[in-house]
């Protein structure tokens, strides 16, 4: 099923990867903006969660919100229409944004799911991730 669609799967992951530079340079950006300089290492996730940074905090997961959702609303189903369909990249990633917008309620409760679903893999050592 890959072979015959390799370049249009590939096209799509470039495009994903595309995003996802977007997506860290973005959050680089918050970060640089939001402090003066590399902090210590030493207590840094207590002193990033402090109120003191809560701007910090807000905008970063803002960021993260706007990639996440727009890289999940055109990849939710452009994978399978990739390898099921004869239909080309562009086209699969519209289809999977069309699906998204007709269906809000669907997709974030999808979302959702999956999300939990990758937390809960992670907290026992991110040892649910292997499988």
């Amino acid at each position: 099923a890959w072979l015959p669609h390799v370049r249009q799967i590939a096209i799509f992951g470039f495009v994903l990867l595309i995003l996802e530079m977007l997506w860290g340079r973005a959050a680089l950006v918050v970060f640089a903006v939001s402090f003066d300089g590399m902090p210590d290492f030493a207590g840094s996730l207590s002193k990033l969660l402090s109120a003191e940074h809560l701007g910090f905090v807000v905008a970063y997961l803002a960021v993260a919100a706007v990639f996440a959702g727009l890289i999940f609303a055109i990849s939710v189903i452009a994978m399978p229409l990739l390898l099921d369909r004869d239909t080309d990249a562009v086209s699969a990633g519209l289809a999977s944004l069309k699906l998204c917008l007709t269906q809000p309620l669907v997709m974030l409760l999808w979302g959702v799911l999956v999300a939990t679903l990758v937390v809960l893999a992670m907290l026992p050592g991110f040892i649910g991730l292997v499988i």
